[in-house]
């Protein structure tokens, strides 16, 4: 085994391949060393584990035969139930024979981990909603990270792939077109379509979980909006009361302070009939109370006028309004037929 085998990149490493030839005297192919590292992630219901594939081959020449090391095979997966058998002995001669059956493995994996996700997505999108939007953000982040985790490991198994037909590819190039050559090749062009297959699959699993992650974000957007439209309404019928207590007080208020202010008392009581009487002066106080009264509610009545409120976003329109008038009473036309009146 090569020294960058056991290196810390290597263990490290979300995938790979490499390989080594040697050669004798004459030049010929004497043995040769591939070592690869795959890795695949499975989802149960509330929880995942990681399945890796770390595998070492040397085959030699002379004895077409094949010596494996594999480290951290998961114990579900038995690798040494899809060796070749007796009608198979042809493919022995190929050095990459091991990873048609390490694929087989690693597809059927992948493709429980696509599905897996897939799955989760589904159910998301079938989910029904009620008035009040209550998405499970913390359900769509775990699948979501579970995504990208698939994603990744799919289109690094896809690479490693690519890397092993290419080298399989100069390996046969330089030992001949034998029919067990070309059936390990072909597989490995099929298995990596498959892989292919399944990165794009996963591909459109990130973005249906992108795309009702956002449905989720405007849902409950679009929730507080209505909320925040009711506390509006709500606050408006609270102003409008109080406008209404304070019209009432208004109205009231100036003869009550008039009243108060001369000390004006229009009834008495006599003490020896014992029976009320009513001032002569009465007149005075109505006098004076209802012109101050009307003084005193037309001025709040121009005051609301002149003086409205300026709601948000307006303020451009309300600023180029405030000009117009301006100009207007300044009795500047020439600048007045220069304003857009809409």
């Amino acid at each position: 085994m090569p020294e960058l085998y056991w290196s810390g990149y290597s263990r490290r490493s979300n995938g790979y391949f490499g390989s080594e030839t040697f050669r004798d005297e004459n030049g010929e192919i004497e043995s040769l060393n591939t070592w690869s590292r795959f890795l695949a992630k499975q989802l149960h219901l509330n929880s995942h584990e990681w399945h890796k594939f770390n595998i070492f081959t040397r085959w030699i020449a002379s004895s077409q035969k094949t010596t494996l090391v594999i480290f951290e095979v998961p114990g579900k997966v038995r690798l040494k139930d899809v060796f070749p058998c007796a009608i198979q002995k042809d493919t022995l001669s190929d050095p990459f024979w091991f990873y048609l059956r390490l694929l087989e493995q690693l597809s059927t994996l992948q493709d429980n981990s696509v599905w897996a996700v897939r799955d989760r997505v589904r159910g998301i999108e079938t989910e029904e909603s009620g008035k009040k939007p209550n998405p499970k953000y913390r359900f769509m982040h775990d699948t979501a990270r579970h995504a990208i985790h698939v994603s990744e490991t799919l289109e690094v198994a896809e690479k490693t792939v690519a890397s092993i037909i290419a080298q399989h590819k100069s390996f046969q190039e330089e030992m001949g077109k034998g029919a067990g050559y070309r059936r390990v090749g072909e597989r490995l062009l099929w298995y990596d379509h498959i892989l292919s297959s399944l990165r794009h699959r996963a591909s459109a699993n990130k973005e249906r979980l992108l795309n009702e992650v956002q449905l989720a974000f405007h849902s409950v957007a679009q929730y507080d909006s209505r909320i925040a439209v009711k506390i509006g309404k709500a606050t408006q019928t609270d102003s409008a009361a109080m406008k209404t207590i304070a019209f009432v007080t208004l109205t009231f208020l100036p003869a009550t302070f008039i009243s108060a202010l001369f000390s004006m008392s229009f009834f008495n009581v006599s003490d020896d009939t014992g029976e009320w009487t009513v001032s002569k002066e009465i007149w005075m106080y109505f006098v004076i109370a209802i012109p101050v009264t009307l003084i005193t509610g037309g001025g709040w009545w121009l005051w609301q006028k002149s003086f409205q409120p300026v709601w948000i976003g307006e303020e451009e329109e309300a600023n180029t309004l405030r000009d117009l008038r301006r100009k207007i009473k300044r009795g500047d036309s020439q600048r007045v037929d220069s304003y857009e009146m809409a």
